[in-house]
């Protein structure tokens, strides 16, 4: 699904050195790389504080924990994401509200979140799922009516730009209150571990999230507030800020990936392709983390096989929604509010998107594609 050797092979170069340097100082932990990728990506996405962490999921949690969130206060997010995203709010006691989300975009379904609030709601986590960006303006519209906070999962969209209603743009992540990324090795920035980080804009809460990725320390042995340890270390910050600068032509790379693909399925009765591709003079609208299709009158499942038969990697993200996965169900939930998700979680598929994509590739993907679909 993802070519990290053919993307390493570009950079190598670059990396290898910036890894050396890491070793000869044995500054391994806060060292000074780690600070230069803050800054750095600070600079690119145009906010003014990220805290880097240990993961994508600890970017989540630290989130919340640092908006001061109550055992038992309700947090609205979508039902078609990885469990992650609900995990976190389920690990610090929150109450998950679960909504099903627009059946083009995927993304969280504004209305239904509207239908969702209750007094006991605090906080709403849009996922920019697949890398194209939830409905900002009116999920922020939302939150400032009912006074909540925003939490922006942009794990799948880093450096996405969304298009607000006046016409400026702003880089996902840098439109909420705060928000979390993941640097997992097959995101658009990945290092070579784990890694992950918090952005912000507010002064107070970058400052309260700077203690809780350090034991809830500002002093040494001094703990203020109650935090975890998650720490990005320096090693992956040198990967992460020598793959900065190419942010941009990887995003670019996987769009021309995904035009290509639309190209070949286009019209076809059976595929409905990703949406994102509509504006060909913004390359940044969607960065297909995933390219992904929404088949119908195709059995999905034979599919999958055929392509594993033909050494094709493909996924199903997502085959469960996660109001029916064990761990998250709930007495509240109705099954015909989730009408959209049910029917995504049997008709996609998708494909292997990356930097390194190339045409030979791409149409045998969608030459194998097509002949098991047109002879379903």
């Amino acid at each position: 699904m993802v070519d990290l050797q053919g993307q390493y092979a570009k950079i190598k170069a670059v990396v290898d050195p910036s890894i050396q340097e890491v070793m000869d100082s044995a500054a391994y932990i806060n060292g000074p790389k780690v600070h230069q990728f803050q800054k750095n990506l600070e600079t690119y996405l145009g906010v003014k504080h990220v805290i880097p962490c240990a993961n994508g999921t600890d970017a989540l949690q630290i989130a919340m924990m640092g908006l001061g969130l109550k055992p038992g206060d309700e947090v609205i997010t979508a039902d078609f994401t990885f469990a992650a995203t609900v995990e976190v709010i389920a690990l610090l006691q929150l109450t998950p509200v679960l909504v099903d989300v627009d059946p083009v975009t995927f993304n969280i379904d504004v209305d239904a979140i509207e239908k969702a609030i209750t007094p006991k709601t605090k906080a709403i986590v849009p996922v920019h799922l697949f890398g194209l960006a939830a409905n900002m303006d009116a999920i922020m519209d939302l939150a400032k009516k009912h006074n909540l906070y925003v939490i922006e999962d942009n794990a799948q969209a880093i450096g996405a730009s969304y298009t607000h209603k006046d016409g400026s743009k702003t880089k996902t992540g840098a439109i909420g209150d705060v928000a979390s990324t993941s640097f997992f090795p097959s995101k658009n920035l990945g290092c070579y571990g784990d890694g992950g980080a918090i952005f912000t804009n507010n002064d107070d809460l970058a400052h309260t999230i700077r203690g809780i990725v350090n034991h809830g320390m500002y002093k040494r042995y001094h703990h203020d507030v109650v935090g975890v340890n998650s720490r990005l270390d320096s090693i992956q910050a040198a990967v992460l800020d020598a793959k900065l600068p190419h942010l941009d032509a990887y995003n670019k790379a996987r769009r021309e990936a995904a035009k290509k693909y639309s190209e070949a399925f286009k019209n076809h009765p059976k595929i409905t392709t990703p949406s994102g591709l509509e504006s060909h003079d913004e390359d940044d609208v969607h960065v297909f983390h995933q390219y992904t299709l929404k088949l119908e009158g195709v059995d999905r499942d034979a599919l999958v096989a055929h392509l594993q038969e033909n050494n094709i990697p493909c996924g199903v993200y997502y085959p469960i929604p996660l109001h029916n996965q064990k761990a998250y169900q709930d007495e509240r939930y109705n099954e015909e509010d989730f009408k959209v998700t049910n029917h995504l979680v049997k008709s996609v598929i998708s494909l292997p998107m990356h930097t390194e994509l190339d045409d030979e590739q791409i149409e045998f993907i969608t030459s194998t594609v097509l002949n098991f679909i047109n002879n379903d």
